[in-house]
């Protein structure tokens, strides 16, 4: 197989460190399995979720919009074991970059702990699968990833930090192409003409421009369980209000923690149908979800905490319209906590046929999100246990 001398690594390394304690016993820092979450609920209390035949469950634990994104579910393990040697035009076997270039599926996981430094953008082929689980993986310092022109993605587990622009330089996208890219924006996480992507569990700060911004007629998106702190920009949804593609955009924005150091754009909205559904938000700067270009927002059982500064307790802001163009706009409250002084001003018609390409999923109650959101971010999964 052509994976074969990493997966053979991979299994004696994960023998010889496996805890001697049963597999059914669970570590001093237990959780309750059954919280609510849909996704975790799906694969979380199996304490063989690291195992081959259960790795892949989790591209059946997806909800909202991007619920259909298979990954590399339906192709080989490959395991990162060079975290050091990245080459955008050459890519060598064991790096991330060889994996995620390649035409066939790939389930690609990680021999252990490592921080990433790429030295250029991160281009994915489609039907891939980063999975972090059971190691602390960091893709930091420099470059991060971008998403262009691909299809059933899913990126679980990893600490995304610091991410700087990339470009003017040669970078590979496939095993027999590679071409001039330019300077990238410097997003954490950037989904650009794609569809068919799940982002889940990660931790993203500190990036030069967005933590993640879906662009170019993108679709078909969630991204859920993440926690997300100390940046400006966060996410940017809709290239700009000229760019009339983005009116068949769907995203599911659900099961986030939005913690401490964020300024805006939680998300920021153009065209389009989201549905922003069960986050937690514990401040924002400026304000939290915003827009143009007569988007759909589906805001259902979120936990707002407004910060305590006077000029900032609204959740929401229309941008570059005045208010006799917004208040036709299709923005609903449904089920919302509003804590601190926090409101969200509505528009349009609450009962629009809209909202129904704004739905995806069922809203759980906003008192429940301290339970159901407290584990967001990476997970420190351990071999052998109930993650």
């Amino acid at each position: 197989m052509r994976y074969a001398w990493t997966l053979i690594l991979y299994i004696l390394f994960h023998i010889l460190l496996k805890p001697r304690n049963s597999p059914r016993a669970q570590p001093k820092n237990t959780h309750p399995c059954k919280t609510g979450n849909p996704i975790d609920d799906c694969w979380r209390c199996d304490p063989e979720w690291h195992n081959y035949t259960n790795r892949k469950i989790l591209a059946d634990c997806a909800v909202g919009f991007g619920r259909n994104a298979t990954g590399g579910r339906d192709g080989e393990f490959y395991v990162v074991t060079d975290p050091e040697n990245d080459d955008p035009i050459d890519p060598i076997p064991g790096t991330l970059r060889y994996a995620v270039i390649q035409e066939e599926p790939l389930w690609i996981i990680f021999e252990g702990d490592m921080v990433i430094r790429l030295k250029d953008e991160l281009l994915f082929n489609s039907f891939k699968t980063i999975d972090g689980r059971g190691a602390k993986v960091e893709i930091a310092g420099g470059p991060c990833i971008t998403l262009s022109y691909v299809t059933n993605v899913i990126i679980h587990g990893i600490h995304i930090h610091h991410c700087k622009p990339g470009g003017n330089a040669m970078v590979r996208k496939s095993p027999n192409q590679y071409g001039w890219r330019n300077i990238s924006d410097g997003d954490g996480i950037s989904i650009f003409s794609s569809a068919h992507v799940w982002i889940d569990h990660c931790t993203l700060s500190h990036c030069h421009d967005g933590l993640i911004d879906v662009t170019y007629g993108s679709t078909s998106i969630t991204i859920s369980n993440n926690y997300m702190a100390y940046h400006d920009e966060v996410m940017l949804m809709g290239h700009s209000d000229d760019f009339l593609l983005d009116k068949n955009m769907q995203v599911t924005i659900a099961f986030n923690y939005f913690g401490e150091g964020l300024v805006q754009r939680i998300p920021r909205c153009r065209h389009g149908y989201f549905h922003i559904v069960n986050n937690l938000y514990s401040g924002w700067e400026m304000y939290a979800i915003g827009g143009s270009a007569n988007p759909t927002i589906n805001s259902q059982g979120n936990y707002f905490i407004a910060p305590n500064s006077n000029s900032t307790k609204e959740v929401t802001r229309r941008i570059n319209s005045l208010e006799n163009e917004w208040k036709e706009w299709n923005w609903r409250s449904i089920g919302d906590l509003m804590l601190n002084g926090a409101f969200f001003t509505s528009s349009g018609n609450n009962n629009s046929q809209n909202y129904v390409k704004a739905s995806s999923m069922f809203a759980r109650p906003a008192s429940l999100l301290t339970t159901l959101n407290v584990t967001a971010g990476v997970l420190s999964c351990q071999i052998g246990y109930i993650c």
